[in-house]
């Protein structure tokens, strides 16, 4: 890539493309998924104007009417295919530490199309068709030699659909997935943004790779009804030929299609840091969910810390206002506690970009890259095994640099990172996997924030393995069985069922030491077993908000999840023929019991009588452990 991407320039701008309703002349310009389900096809009407439309099993999906890249001193100009390249199969194995599966592969077809306009720019649209779904991305080619500002013009039209669940733009990501949420014009929605269609196929659109020159992106509603067009983060970078986009990803088929999908990190640069053996996941106790505060009191860490060696949880984390620790000890005390204890301490940090004047403390320490490996260097010396960091400055390029920055800094001391307050997950948990979790969720924290989660949260559960959950790790803080700030009416197995469903490589427990440790035995023994790191996922039934059935398995053991997202009992049907049990021959069953003073029902069965239905109590749930 050439060094010059990254010189700063004017502001970008936005430029007007073209749209297309129906389009003539088609050209046998074809990419097709090596099963044969998906194609992209495009052609060119007779005004010049340009159309990707992509069909999933005959079915039309989506209409990409705007497609283009130009700067900003140029005028779009007559937009003519060039040529299209002869298809490309590509074929792709990589091990991941954590997600979905660890071994992780996928096969597709790229076809590049060749784009030139009456003003000498030329740019290409790469596009690959996989099984499970469609991408593409625009690269610069000529008239870029000067360096430039750039737009892109990208517009999916999405008029066959008939549900979706689109969460509100907002920086932190943490907001509800409503089905259906009011349509006006330039309403701007974030990603990943799910849609359904006939016949149960359904489209998940999203992005991936992004490059310290990029910056991210979300979508708004276009004039038109059920269209929506690319709206990138303000990027001062100068863009010369040969600069690369993000991958645009659209994930297509049934609901387990889209769960299963790896197509995030399959299209991601692989991993650039050379040895990660010391890169371990793991369960931590988290302090802030229960006080609504930091970690600013000695002896309230140590109950945490005591809580993750009996728990034997690998981890503990010191959240913020760690520098001003006091009642009985410091930070350094803090640390040499947790080492007699044989617990690792992970430490939060403010990213100090971003809310700047209320938020918490320390400040200012990772901002400058001497103080950040002065910073990290103190972290790695003493044993800490990564930063938390939190409170960034939205999607702006300049924010995705500065993610990168702290990326490629921490691996090089041996730390994991947690990213807080900050973008969704795009594709860099493949390229550096030491970025263990990413919060852009609303999770259990905001039971300390607001009253409307109570209400909300178990729909919203039941909604997110369809949506925030298919594109990475989330630290959503799960599995609370008292209450904060305000209450939570989600069941205890409602509870327990999260930590399986909702996929992330540091799994911080949210509630109180004392709650933990007052659980039955065979439930604190789960947390002791419980795994952050999965070989195998599968979806065995669900639809958003009303209820999610799902199987994860990590060394041949299986770890069964499910949760009902209505205020009502349903019967929650188990598919057990979608996993192999191999080997497995006893289980034990967590269910809700009968009421508040008996929350449990925890049984053992052997594998010839494992439950084909469970009778879930309103917002309850359960967990079956299958060894």
């Amino acid at each position: 890539m050439n060094a010059n991407l990254l010189k700063i320039s004017g502001a970008t701008i936005c430029l007007s493309a073209f749209l297309l309703i129906s389009c003539s002349n088609k050209n046998a310009n074809l990419v097709t998924a090596p099963n044969g389900k998906i194609s992209v096809d495009f052609c060119q009407n007779n005004d010049g104007n340009n159309l990707f439309s992509v069909t999933y099993n005959n079915t039309k999906v989506i209409d990409i009417t705007k497609s283009a890249i130009f700067p900003d001193s140029a005028k779009a100009g007559d937009i003519k295919l060039e040529n299209v390249s002869e298809t490309k199969p590509i074929t792709d194995n990589y091990s991941m530490i954590m997600g979905k599966r660890r071994n992780c592969s996928n096969a597709a077809n790229e076809r590049t199309y060749h784009f030139s306009n009456s003003n000498g720019n030329k740019f290409d649209i790469v596009f690959r068709a996989y099984n499970n779904g469609v991408v593409f991305r625009y690269v610069t080619v000529e008239g870029f030699e000067n360096g430039c500002s750039t737009s892109e013009n990208t517009i999916f039209n999405m008029s066959n659909s008939i549900n979706n669940w689109l969460q509100d733009y907002d920086v932190s990501y943490e907001k509800f997935f409503p089905l259906n949420a009011e349509q006006k014009a330039g309403k701007p929605w974030a990603f990943p943004s799910l849609f359904e269609y006939s016949d149960s196929i359904f489209v998940l659109l999203t992005e991936a790779d992004v490059k310290k020159y990029n910056s991210a992106s979300w979508i708004k509603t276009s004039e038109k009804a059920n269209e929506y067009e690319i709206c990138n983060g303000e990027n001062k970078t100068t863009t010369f030929n040969g600069w690369v986009s993000p991958w645009r990803v659209a994930i297509i088929g049934n609901l387990a299609d889209i769960v299963e999908a790896t197509l995030v990190t399959d299209v991601s640069e692989p991993c650039k840091v050379e040895n990660t053996d010391w890169i371990k996941p793991g369960v931590v106790s988290w302090i802030y969910w229960a006080y609504n505060h930091g970690s600013n009191d000695f002896q309230i860490v140590k109950q945490y810390i005591d809580m993750a060696s009996t728990l034997k949880l690998p981890y503990m984390l010191i959240d913020a206002e760690w520098d001003e620790m006091k009642n009985g000890g410091d930070i350094n005390d803090a640390i040499k506690y947790a080492n007699e204890k044989g617990v690792k301490l992970l430490i939060w940090y403010n990213s100090t970009t971003n809310w700047i004047d209320w938020a918490p403390t320390p400040k200012y320490k990772l901002n400058k890259p001497e103080d950040r490996e002065k910073e990290f260097q103190w972290l790695q010396d003493n044993g800490i095994a990564g930063a938390k960091i939190d409170f960034f400055e939205g999607d702006k390029q300049s924010a995705m640099e500065y993610c990168i920055d702290l990326m490629e800094s921490a691996s090089k001391h041996n730390l994991t990172v947690n990213f807080h307050g900050a973008t969704m997950p795009r594709g860099w948990q493949r390229t550096y996997p030491n970025l263990l979790s990413t919060e852009a969720i609303l999770g259990a924290e905001w039971y300390n924030n607001a009253p409307f989660l109570t209400n909300k949260a178990a729909a919203h559960n039941a909604t997110i393995p369809f949506t925030r959950g298919v594109v990475g790790s989330m630290d959503y803080t799960p599995c609370t069985f008292t209450d904060s700030q305000h209450p939570h009416i989600t069941s205890h197995a409602h509870e327990l069922a999260l930590t399986v469903l909702f996929e992330s490589g540091l799994l911080h427990l949210a509630d109180r030491p004392s709650s933990y440790l007052s659980q039955p035995q065979q439930v604190q023994d789960f947390f002791t077993n419980l795994p952050t790191v999965w070989d195998e996922t599968k979806l065995l039934d669900g639809y958003p908000a009303k209820f999610v059935v799902m199987a994860r398995q990590f060394e041949g053991k299986w770890f069964v999840a499910g949760i009902n997202g209505l205020d009502n009992a349903q019967e929650i049907n188990i598919d057990w023929s979608k996993i192999n049990l191999g080997n497995c021959s006893k289980s034990t069953i967590f269910l809700d019991g009968e009421n508040a003073e008996n929350p449990w029902n925890i049984s053992n069965s052997d594998i010839n009588n494992l439950p084909k239905s469970i009778n879930c109590k309103e917002r309850g749930g359960f967990v079956i452990v299958i060894e």
